[in-house]
């Protein structure tokens, strides 16, 4: 009767945070969709992924339509579960109906995700209110309408698990029934996938966890607590390895700084801080003050609710949350101010976050999670509830009337790859001797120069495509004199070239890193291939061993939970 009375409490979750999530992608259904800074980026990820799908490449690495067609290695350094989830829902509806789809399937994560933390510690009723309130936070809403960042939007759909599982880890939940090793792995995998949906999500979980395992260190005056949470952390990172080993050892090969070009510094984007942007400072103070907003109605809620656990049994291990909850919030708090600029910039990575505002993502964990509390109060339920309910609505009509709103971003995107006119390209994802703003609009796939720049035409020559897909190009020239022949293509050190069997090095024109190859008189076999580079090796081991590790912990598990069934089975039947 119990597992079906929980089970039951788990589909009520699932129904309140999906309904949450469908009203959040409300107005979508007669609006269009939300076109937010990050809409084309991600949008043009989605369609080139479903294309390199099409042609047989299970796990994309370059970007073959950026660039207006000369491609770029951007799906090396921007994690993949975003854009793999945004091109599996293309194949099975409309592109248009992805967007909302995808942000319905967050936030509705978003909330069970909450409901799993809450529900430990809450009664069921204040836990499903929680759920809501995260599903339908400001700040998600902010992303939703405002910034379109699906990525960002994924990776906090799991912040609340994964802080439950930091608190298991921590052993300051002394009910908890699961052996370390175990929270160890649960703990390591939500980790990975944070990383794994986005980078700066991946930094500010880095950072919240690390803290919070030296504040249970500190309390409990021991250093076990910093001994587990390093071991989940280093198996987290180990998991995700495929793709940070990669993203952080190209970075030499592109003009990865770009991220914080002017205008995308931290030091430029604290609350309400103004430059001589009017664009830059009127959204920087819309998400200041739904940061502002949410650390608001934290504080409230937290003292609303400082004491109402309902669960009499958990009331202790509640407590300890709760610090838990102030600490994380006042952290994220304190870093979105210039007092902090400090830490902006001695602490490694931190600084490519870009904006401070992202730990508003952080602040709506402690924000849920004390927002069960004060609705556990009998004497303030309903006027929680209340200003709650006015507070999200509030935002929520703001932001839908400031939202750009456009339906044909992604028909545009279609069009151009359909056209062979491809997209534009990614300041930070640029190989490092381009410059991707004088590369040509419409090039062709490949064009005849003459041998030397001197010669004012290029001979007559026989060009044969035999393949040309995202990663591997096969053609040959026939031409009575030499000649040199320019692709549509950037170069890369993971370009493999070879002309008639013999790997060469292509040149380029100035400015940019398009690939010339000179080629002799005759007939010319040129082939372009994708290689796997030794930092990619080295990251599919990485994560491969540290698969085998996680399945290793949880089948120790599982095998020292069986043994105990066993021998009771056989000692009853002696």
């Amino acid at each position: 009767m119990d597992a079906r009375a929980g089970l039951r409490r788990w589909f009520s979750a699932l129904g309140v945070s999906l309904g949450t999530a469908i009203l959040v992608v409300t107005p979508f259904f007669w609006r269009g969709n939300a076109s937010g800074h990050d809409i084309a980026f991600h949008a043009s990820s989605w369609l080139d992924v479903a294309e390199q799908w099409k042609e047989g490449i299970v796990y994309p690495r370059w970007c073959q339509w950026a660039n207006n067609g000369f491609g770029e290695p951007r799906f090396i350094f921007y994690p993949p579960l975003s854009w793999m989830l945004g091109a599996a829902l293309g194949f099975v509806a409309p592109w248009s109906a992805v967007p909302g789809l995808l942000i319905v399937l967050a936030q509705t994560l978003g909330g069970i995700s909450m409901f799993a933390l809450a529900r430990r510690f809450f009664s069921p009723a204040a836990a499903m209110f929680s759920a809501a309130c995260y599903a339908g936070n400001p700040y998600a809403l902010l992303v939703v309408y405002l910034r379109s960042d699906f990525a960002e939007l994924l990776a906090c759909a799991l912040l609340p698990m994964l802080v439950l599982a930091a608190v298991e880890l921590c052993g300051l939940m002394e009910n908890c029934r699961r052996s370390t090793p175990r929270v160890a792995a649960i703990f390591a995998f939500l980790f990975a996938c944070i990383w794994l949906c986005n980078a700066p999500a991946g930094v500010i979980a880095s950072y919240s966890m690390a803290l919070l395992f030296v504040w249970a260190a500190i309390r409990a005056k021991s250093l076990a607590p910093v001994w587990r949470g390093a071991c989940g952390l280093t198996l987290g990172f180990g998991l995700a390895g495929f793709y940070l080993v990669p993203a952080l050892y190209e970075q030499r090969w592109v003009n990865i700084r770009q991220a914080l070009s002017p205008g995308l510094e931290p030091a430029q984007n604290f609350l309400y801080t103004t430059l001589g942007d009017p664009e830059h400072n009127a959204f920087n103070w819309v998400a200041s003050s739904v940061a502002m907003l949410l650390m608001a109605l934290t504080t409230i809620a937290a003292l609303l609710g400082r004491s109402a656990s309902e669960n009499r049994d958990n009331g202790k291990a509640a407590g300890k949350l709760w610090r838990v909850m102030a600490l994380l919030g006042v952290a994220a708090a304190v870093l979105m101010i210039p007092p902090s600029s400090l830490l902006w910039e001695l602490l490694p990575e931190l600084r490519f976050i870009q904006f401070p505002w992202r730990w508003t993502g952080i602040v709506a964990v402690p924000y849920a999670f004390f927002g069960a509390g004060a609705i556990g109060r009998a004497r303030v339920r309903w006027i929680w509830a209340s200003v709650v309910i006015l507070a999200v609505a509030g935002t929520a009509t703001f932001l839908v009337r400031k939202a750009w709103w456009d339906s044909d971003d992604i028909p545009v995107l279609e069009d151009a790859i359909a056209s062979g006119q491809g997209f534009d390209g990614t300041d930070e994802y640029d190989p490092i001797s381009d410059d991707h703003t004088d590369l040509p609009a419409k090039a062709p796939q490949v064009q005849i120069l003459p041998a030397k720049d001197a010669q004012s035409s290029a001979p007559k020559a026989e060009i044969r495509i035999v393949r040309w897909t995202a990663e591997e190009k096969e053609l040959s020239v026939t031409s009575p004199r030499p000649l040199r022949l320019a692709i549509r293509l950037l170069d890369y050190p993971a370009w493999r070239v070879e002309v008639n069997g013999q790997s060469v090095t292509p040149q380029s024109r100035n400015g940019t890193a398009q690939m010339i190859l000179p080629l002799p008189a005759g007939r010319a076999r040129i082939r372009l291939s994708f290689k796997r580079t030794l930092d990619r090796d080295l990251g599919n081991v990485l994560s491969g061993v540290s698969a085998f590790a996680l399945l290793a912990a949880l089948w120790g598990v599982a095998g020292r939970r069986s043994r105990p069934r066993l021998e009771d089975s056989r000692d009853q039947s002696s």
